[in-house]
């Protein structure tokens, strides 16, 4: 008999079918506490969680006592309770590496539509605006040999500060919690502190998990510190930044503009002051979102339940010291 698992996002085809040649598959809409309820004995006898953007909490933990690894269909996991998921030794697993080149294609899209602001002179054409020669009021910043500092260097952060480098000309700076040899060494990057950082950038790039010590990183101390003509970039996650304290900076000239792919609630609420404000570019949560990576992602998570679930977790394993 295979070993059951709870799916709680949709596949490709092909992948469900991999699924389900391993294992028994219970297809659920979310894990909400009346699905949860509605499918007790499938979540009661389930070895194997795969999914996202959904709470693995205690309260769920509860209910699925034979759970042994769960797959998430991402690379953050902020919405799992590691201690958790650790006390009952369930391995956690992510996908790291297949988003990392789109994550900074991106980024570097939120760079430069931001400084040549894309956005909010496309959408003046479309109003039929450009009626003549354009003036300084249409004008955007330069993006080439501006300086970038990266908060956040990861896989990540590497290959946006490669597209900056060899693309843009651009200096990086860089903080993160140690030295990285690799990113000196190939794009000259310099390592400073976060003060440093937000005093000489061009460009501020937060690309950072959320944990207890990242939570509000950013507020308008930070901002503070940043030049005026600076413009801050986040596709890590949002409640990295204090959002009201970015709002104040923005409003107050403080910094010059921002473009944000991530946002301390998301959906972002329609009434936000963020979408009120013309040197804002926001998107929604697109870091990942094209068809190739997406396919990717989800390959890689089902790959990984399978690993895990027999034994396999040298790669893509948050807690591996609960194998065995």
């Amino acid at each position: 008999m295979k070993p059951s698992v709870i799916l709680y996002k949709a596949l490709p085809d092909d992948l469900l079918q991999r699924l389900n040649d391993n294992f028994t598959v219970t297809r659920v809409p979310n894990l909400h506490p009346e699905t949860v309820q509605q499918h007790a004995d499938a979540f009661a006898n389930a070895v194997g969680l795969l999914g996202s953007s959904e709470n693995v909490d205690t309260a769920l933990l509860e209910n699925m006592p034979k759970l042994r690894a769960a797959s998430t269909i991402s690379v953050g996991y902020d919405n799992f309770d590691v201690d958790a998921l650790n006390n009952r030794r369930v391995l956690l697993m992510h996908t790291p590496t297949v988003l990392t080149e789109t994550v900074a294609d991106t980024l570097m899209a939120l760079v430069l539509s931001s400084a040549r602001r894309v956005v909010e002179v496309a959408e003046r054409v479309k109003a039929g605006e450009w009626k003549q020669g354009i003036g300084p009021d249409w004008f955007g910043i330069d993006v080439h040999h501006k300086t970038l500092g990266i908060v956040g260097m990861g896989r990540i952060g590497m290959a946006l500060a490669q597209r900056a480098h060899f693309g843009f000309n651009m200096p990086i700076l860089y903080n993160a919690r140690r030295h990285h040899p690799q990113a000196e060494e190939r794009f000259n990057a310099r390592y400073c502190d976060l003060n440093t950082l937000l005093a000489e950038a061009d460009f501020v790039c937060l690309i950072l998990p959320l944990t207890e010590e990242t939570h509000h990183l950013f507020g308008a101390e930070q901002f503070a510190r940043m030049k005026s003509s600076a413009i801050f970039i986040n596709a890590g996650r949002g409640p990295v930044v204090d959002e009201q304290a970015l709002i104040a900076a923005l409003q107050n000239g403080d910094i010059h503009a921002a473009g944000l792919d991530v946002f301390e609630q998301e959906p972002l609420p329609v009434d936000s002051l963020l979408l009120k404000l013309p040197n804002v570019v926001a998107l929604p949560h697109i870091g990942s979102a094209t068809h190739e990576t997406r396919y990717n992602m989800a390959a890689c998570a089902v790959d990984n339940l399978i690993d895990a679930l027999k034994g396999n977790v040298e790669k893509n394993c948050v807690n591996p010291q609960v194998a065995g």
